[in-house]
């Protein structure tokens, strides 16, 4: 699986995430390949990693078992059509981790026989504690599918998923969900600088926290409710806060906050889908 030759096309952030992740797991430099407009990117992949860069995106297409397509939304019909000829020729494993663009927009210009590949990563990949959502179209093999989970589990846990409905609700859950607990952190370190705590040890005791919080439930073998009670005392001072937090409705709150995000992720799609 390792001797395949991934291609990317851009070279930003997501891209950057990924070929570290891959050159750690043990994929051979040379047989990563990125393209893109702009020089400076590739130059700074080509120095960091070693894999080889062009501008030109025909010329990464041709040398691809895999084409991971790490562009922006706004930007990937025009993409699409521009190697439209070289994907025919070459028939890479498609991978896009373009965010709202269902497979049929890939599809109906690649052609239906090309096997598509449709994921949601979150930015977390970028420190390799990445969660990634995954759907494939029906020309996908099981092969394909199992080197497409492996090449996004470089970067922390992929899933796949039943069906593509499913995206939005990844998008809102973990796509977005970094956001949240950044929110959350936000507003621990300042509730705890309000307090009477220096910013630098409010921040520090609210990443830990987070950290320790986190690690413990992903550890542990009963769920997050559970963990929740464990550490809640009767006229205790976590009760007193948590109670704070039912009486304000946050847990309707977040339900109603993801399903915003769900329908704009529809949204985003059906323009995507609709140019």
């Amino acid at each position: 699986m390792k001797n395949k030759t991934i291609a990317f096309i851009g070279a930003g952030n997501m891209a950057s995430s990924l070929i570290g992740g891959l050159v750690a797991k043990g994929w051979q430099a040379d047989h990563l390949f990125v393209s893109d407009p702009v020089q400076e990117q590739c130059q700074r992949l080509a120095a960091a990693y070693g894999v080889q860069a062009c501008r030109d995106n025909n010329t990464a297409v041709a040398q691809a078992d895999v084409l991971i397509l790490a562009i922006k939304p706004q930007v990937m019909r025009d993409v699409l059509l521009g190697i439209k000829n070289a994907v025919e020729q070459k028939r890479p494993l498609v991978i896009s981790i373009a965010a709202g663009i269902p497979l049929s927009a890939i599809t109906d210009i690649l052609g239906s026989g090309i096997a598509v590949v449709r994921c949601m990563p979150n930015t977390p990949a970028m420190v390799g504690m990445g969660a990634t959502g995954l759907i494939a179209n029906k020309q996908t093999s099981m092969d394909d599918k199992n080197l497409a989970q492996n090449i996004l589990a470089a970067v922390g846990i992929a899933l796949w998923l039943e069906n593509e409905n499913q995206i939005d609700a990844v998008t809102a859950l973990s796509g977005s969900g970094p956001a949240y607990y950044f929110l959350v952190m936000e507003a621990m370190i300042a509730a705890g600088i309000s307090l009477g705590l220096d910013a630098q040890t409010a921040r520090t005791l609210t990443l830990q926290t987070a950290l320790g919080a986190a690690t413990m439930a992903q550890r542990s073998d009963v769920a997050p409710a559970e963990l929740r009670r464990r550490v809640t005392s009767p006229g205790g001072t976590t009760e007193q806060a948590l109670r704070c937090f039912e009486e304000g409705n946050l847990v309707p709150l977040f339900a109603t906050a993801m399903a915003a995000a769900e329908k704009r992720s529809k949204e985003l799609a059906i323009n995507a889908a609709n140019p």
